[in-house]
């Protein structure tokens, strides 16, 4: 599926002489690792690639080739450059492992394989930090078969992927499996829905599942922007029409508005692709149509907002020599080329670049460096560091997971202001308990050398326990108890919203019932989500 690249090359070098060059150099970049120094290293890192940090502050990725047997690896690299390969891939556990890796809440790295296995069609893993590979689950054709994404974490602790083919169609599936391994379809796709969903989810703050697919048929053949809730409820948000983007290879990414951005390979002004924001709801907004001799373009990648609020991505061609770029976009569009491959130091880069917590970025490219297998590269931005949250919405009383550095001389953790117990298990991790009257907001450790505030807010999950009278007229006041309730939003009967609600105090809310009111469950909602009742209220004459 890959284009003619001759043919992308050709277009692009024309467009290079046609076009006055000026790239934005405001950061440093600098190759760790060449891929391919040392027998048996990692080669040719390729999508999705995903790059975890672990709870010890190293990276951790797959890639495809390479190995002891040449059927790829999983492998460690330090801040430093120091890469370890931790696991080689030998047919029987797995072969061809594109996705890279997600960090579990149990501080285990969880993947795939595209084929391999039992079947010869890819695998689910576990892979401990020492290299200690699980096989959870082999895939067979009527599951989906040929992942090219690592699943993600859902806040409900169960795991979300996509496979390329398979499921009830042939062109691909999403599907939940829990930490043992049983795996649940969601959704087949059948052409009519879209097909071959190469990159992974995300989870948007309804609790829903956010992706991509490559193409389809008919109305969906440039490829689509989809949700899926947890129970496989399917809907198609946007389906892209080449001129505001085409054929997505990339996942989303979840903004701090709320909202989704991602990139296509394809489609926009010159046809090298776009990057795009997505609401929810599905209204798209195109920001910028790549033109490769400036920019880059066909990005295999998407993109992660830094903590600088703007968003990072790699064009896989184009630039100043043809060999990829890297790029930043804000919110609004303004894009900006921060560094030009050049093929030697590095070139095609293919994976969406990340943060790390000290706010270096760090990814690897495709091509490139002494042996032409790719490089493990950073670039400092001048970004600042962060705390990374696992995960990142939780009821009161929930242990979290929080990356960074500096945590052995931490005096304290609060939630958008209420401390918080926590205990430090590394310099580079620590827990901490949701306490009691945490509100939905930005998580802070306090560290000597600078407080690391959240690079995303947690949401406080409300707890509707009980509610009284258990039925009553329109007019009647109900007093509701829970937990975290002081953000209360909305409160609604039968899915009617009140119009007269009072917040008493985190424990307590008292609402009238409305007019229009139906006898059903009682739902209050605040930015940490919706706590709906386990009895009905009955609604009387």
């Amino acid at each position: 599926m890959r284009k003619n690249i001759a043919r992308r090359l050709f277009a692009i070098t024309t467009l290079a002489l046609s076009l006055v060059v000026t790239v934005a150099y405001a950061q440093t970049y600098s190759d760790l690792y060449n891929f391919g120094d040392a027998s048996g290293d990692p080669l040719s890192p390729q999508y999705s690639g995903i790059v975890a940090q672990g709870r010890d502050g190293n990276l951790y990725s797959t890639t495809p080739a390479g190995g002891s047997a040449g059927l790829g690896t999983m492998f460690k690299i330090t801040a430093q450059g120091t890469v370890n390969v931790l696991y080689n891939f030998d047919g029987t556990h797995g072969k061809f492992p594109y996705g890279g890796l997600t960090l579990g809440m149990d501080g285990n790295f969880y993947g795939t394989t595209s084929a391999g296995g039992s079947t010869n069609l890819g695998v689910v893993f576990q892979i401990t930090p020492a290299g200690v590979l699980t096989v959870l689950h082999t895939f067979a054709s009527g599951d989906g078969y040929s992942p090219y994404a690592p699943p993600i974490q859902g806040v409900d602790g169960n795991f979300y992927g996509t496979t390329i083919f398979g499921g009830a169609s042939a062109y691909g599936t999403v599907y939940k499996m829990t930490p043992t391994g049983t795996l649940t379809v969601l959704h087949s796709f059948d052409l009519a829905n879209g097909r071959n969903p190469f990159g992974p989810l995300v989870q948007g703050n309804d609790g829903n599942f956010y992706g991509t697919a490559y193409s389809g048929l008919g109305n969906n053949k440039y490829g689509m922007v989809f949700k899926v809730t947890g129970n496989g409820t399917f809907t198609i948000l946007h389906a892209f029409n080449l001129t505001d983007g085409a054929n997505p290879y990339a996942g989303l990414v979840l903004g701090k508005d709320g909202n989704f951005y991602g990139t296509t390979f394809n489609g926009g002004t010159v046809g090298d692709g776009n990057v795009f924001k997505i609401t929810p709801a599905g209204t798209l907004t195109a920001l910028h149509s790549f033109t490769p001799a400036s920019d880059g373009g066909t990005p295999y990648g998407g993109l992660v907002q830094a903590t600088d609020g703007n968003f990072y991505g790699v064009g896989y061609l184009g630039g100043t020599s043809n060999h990829g770029t890297i790029f930043r976009i804000t919110p609004s569009g303004t894009f900006s080329v921060r560094h030009s491959f050049d093929g030697t130091s590095g070139g095609s880069p293919m994976i969406t670049p990340m943060q790390h917590t000290t706010g270096i970025l760090y990814g690897d490219t495709n091509t490139g460096g002494t042996h032409n297998t790719g490089t493990f590269y950073n670039l400092k931005a001048s970004l600042a560091p962060y705390a990374a949250l696992l995960p990142a919405s939780g009821k009161v009383g929930k242990v979290i997971g929080i990356l960074g550095q500096g945590f052995n001389s931490a005096t304290g953790v609060s939630f958008n202001g209420t401390t918080a117990q926590f205990k430090v298990s590394a310099d580079t991790y620590l827990t901490a308990t949701v306490p009691a009257g945490a509100t939905t907001g930005l998580v802070t450790v306090a560290i000597p050398s600078g407080n690391l505030k959240s690079n995303r807010t947690f949401r406080v999950t409300p707890v509707l326990k009980s509610f009284t009278p258990p039925s009553g007229t329109v007019g009647t006041p109900v007093t509701i108890t829970g937990v975290s309730l002081t953000q209360t939003s909305k409160v609604t009967f039968g899915g009617v919203k009140a119009t007269t609600v009072v917040v008493n105090s985190d424990t307590q809310v008292t609402a009238n019932v409305p007019n229009g009111a139906k006898t059903g469950k009682i739902a209050i909602s605040t930015p940490g989500g919706t706590a709906t009742s386990s009895t009905v209220f009955t609604v009387t004459p």
